[in-house]
C-alpha cells in the first residue's frame, strides 16, 4: 500500500513549494479514500511516493485513468499566493492503493 503524489516540473516551484503542494494533496487523496484501503495503509508503513511529469497534460491524462479505475485521487490547485498563478494545477495524489494499482497508471514515471 502506498500513496503517490506526481509533481509538473514544468512549474519550476521551489522544494519547499514542492513539499508544501504534495502534503495538500497526500490530505486531499486520503479524505476521498475508502476506508478499507485507509486502514491497511495505516497498519503498514504509510507509504508515499514523490513522481514527476513534465506537463499538466501528463498529469490530466493520469487523472482521467485514476477516474476510471476508481482510485481516490486529488488534483490540487494553488491560491496563487506565493510562487506560481492562481488556479494553477500542481500535484496529483492518488491513493493509498495496492502497489500493483497505482504501479500500472505511474510505473513508467520518474522520482522527482
Amino acid at each position: 500500500m502506498k500513496q503517490v503524489m506526481i509533481v509538473r516540473t514544468d512549474l519550476k516551484m521551489g522544494k519547499g513549494k514542492i513539499a508544501a503542494q504534495c502534503c495538500h494533496g497526500a490530505i486531499g487523496a486520503y479524505k476521498k479514500s475508502p476506508s478499507d484501503k485507509i486502514k491497511k495503509w495505516e497498519n503498514e508503513a504509510y507509504a508515499k511516493v514523490v513522481l514527476k511529469v513534465k506537463t499538466l497534460e501528463e498529469l490530466n491524462e493520469i487523472k482521467s485513468l485514476a477516474d476510471k479505475k476508481g482510485i481516490a485521487n486529488y488534483r490540487v490547485v494553488d491560491a496563487g499566493r506565493t510562487q506560481i498563478p492562481t488556479s494553477t494545477v500542481t500535484v496529483l495524489a492518488l491513493g493509498p492503493d495496492e502497489d500493483e494499482i497505482l504501479d500500472k497508471l505511474t510505473g513508467d514515471l520518474k522520482l522527482l
